[in-house]
């Protein structure tokens, strides 16, 4: 039986990741969260994912503080976030100590929902963070990273989510970060999941190859229960579908999701201004706004695109584009066929203009692909032949354990070296994270507060919707 279809909200997180870079501001937020506070979504996805990164990189914000606000701006808004599993809000597998203490802190300060993903869909390197979620009281969302290959079929998909929700899981999220989600594929991949697991299922997809909304809809016909969505300034292109759309096309029918229009205007005309100031000042590139139906051939998501063209611009090599395009599926065959997503896309899409820039195949290899190979980012989906293990790694013997297993706990570690700039518990995060970066970011805001203390607010202890 039909019900009404919930809308996950991504203007504060994926939508501006995907279109801007990450870039919009706390201060550019923050005036239109009581509006946003008004509608019922079933989340607002806010933090996590490049957030982190941007915050402290370009934006000279505390992401922890820009959670509280967030946290206090949207009482009756369950806040969600996108989680690398054992890589965290990082680009390298993290010691379970860290990964437990980080969900830890992501809770006590506002966060209800942690989308939990592992680019290679390895379950071993979500189970820590489920576990340390499960235990906190937050909502899991277990995450397929969704791809096209011979071996991903729905059967891995469905085997993959059964997984996940034995593991814990609360709802099962398709992330379908390229767009590659065709409208009959996704109708038998929902129904195979509803079929499967008795857990809520998400639908996320990109809107880069055009096919988003037609998708959505039959997954919405085949049973998906709550979609992601963007506001429409911030949406298409290689973002989302846009939020009013949806809401208006489900209206009146058996999926009607509830939501009013007239309120939802309210918040698209706030957008619709930033829109224009991103426009205008060069932030939205015309480029990303645009279809690109080269994705379901190359399978590239945008990130990874602008990547592998700044890559090839700084080494003079533009005109090489078609030939790293022709051989980023054949360095995917020999790595096992991991998904495309971070951190995996940027190690594929590097040693792809390597090689051709090189004018040999793996002439030169990366630090990131050699790990790749010897299984620290965990088990890929098709096995690597044993010829081009050791074409790659020598004689050095690849592992078949958890890489975490293989690392110290590090969070005392990490609280010793971050001590000097720390005013917050969670600023060892933050440094363990991004060791280069933040003690930038720690010296400016210092200098900033000109000797007065940063004043930690612990939200756990506040009522908030889980």
């Amino acid at each position: 039986m039909a019900k009404p279809v919930k809308i996950t909200e991504v203007v504060l997180r994926d939508a501006h990741q995907s279109l801007l870079a990450t870039r919009m501001t706390m201060d550019e937020m923050r005036p239109i969260l009581p509006e946003m506070d008004k509608i019922p979504y079933f989340s607002v996805e806010c933090w996590g994912g490049a957030t982190f990164d941007s915050c402290i990189r370009f934006l000279d914000e505390d992401p922890w503080d820009r959670l509280r606000i967030l946290r206090k701006e949207l009482p009756h808004q369950k806040l969600q976030m996108l989680f690398r599993g054992q890589n965290m809000l990082g680009y390298r597998p993290y010691a379970d100590d860290a990964v437990e203490y980080f969900v830890q802190k992501s809770v006590a300060n506002g966060i209800d929902i942690l989308r939990i993903f592992d680019a290679l869909n390895d379950p071993r390197n979500l189970q820590t963070a489920i576990k340390a979620a499960n235990k906190e009281g937050a909502h899991v969302q277990g995450c397929i990273s969704y791809t096209l290959s011979p071996v991903h079929n729905n059967q891995y998909y469905t085997q993959y989510a059964k997984t996940l929700e034995e593991m814990g899981a609360n709802s099962i999220c398709i992330k379908d970060m390229a767009g590659l989600l065709k409208p009959a594929a996704t109708y038998e991949l929902v129904k195979m999941l509803k079929e499967t697991v008795s857990i809520p299922v998400d639908i996320h997809s990109h809107y880069t190859a055009g096919l988003a909304s037609m998708s959505i809809l039959k997954g919405i016909e085949a049973g998906a229960d709550i979609v992601d969505t963007a506001m429409s300034p911030l949406s298409l292109g290689t973002s989302h579908m846009p939020t009013e759309s949806l809401v208006a096309a489900l209206q009146g029918t058996e999926y009607d999701t509830g939501l009013d229009l007239n309120q939802l205007n309210v918040v698209r005309a706030y957008f619709a201004t930033l829109r224009e100031k991103y426009i205008a000042n060069g932030q939205i590139s015309p480029k990303s706004l645009g279809v690109d139906a080269n994705t379901l051939l190359y399978q590239v998501p945008g990130g990874m695109f602008s990547n592998m063209l700044k890559q090839l611009k700084d080494a003079g090599k533009e005109d090489k584009l078609d030939e790293v395009l022709a051989e980023i599926p054949r360095v995917r065959e020999e790595a096992g066929y991991p998904p495309l997503v971070t951190p995996t896309s940027q190690i594929v899409g590097t040693q792809a203009v390597f090689n051709v820039i090189m004018g040999e195949r793996y002439k030169m290899v990366t630090k990131e692909f050699k790990g790749l190979i010897h299984g620290d980012y965990g088990k890929t989906p098709a096995p690597i032949s044993p010829e081009f293990t050791k074409k790659i790694l020598g004689d050095e013997q690849p592992i078949t354990c958890r890489f975490a297993d293989t690392l110290e706990p590090e969070v005392e570690k990490m609280k010793a070296e971050a001590a000097k700039w720390s005013i917050q518990e969670e600023d060892a995060l933050t440094y363990a994270m991004f060791p280069q970066v933040a003690p930038k970011f720690f010296e400016k805001r210092l200098e900033k507060a000109n000797g007065v203390d940063g004043q930690h607010v612990d939200y756990a202890a506040k009522s908030h919707p889980v």
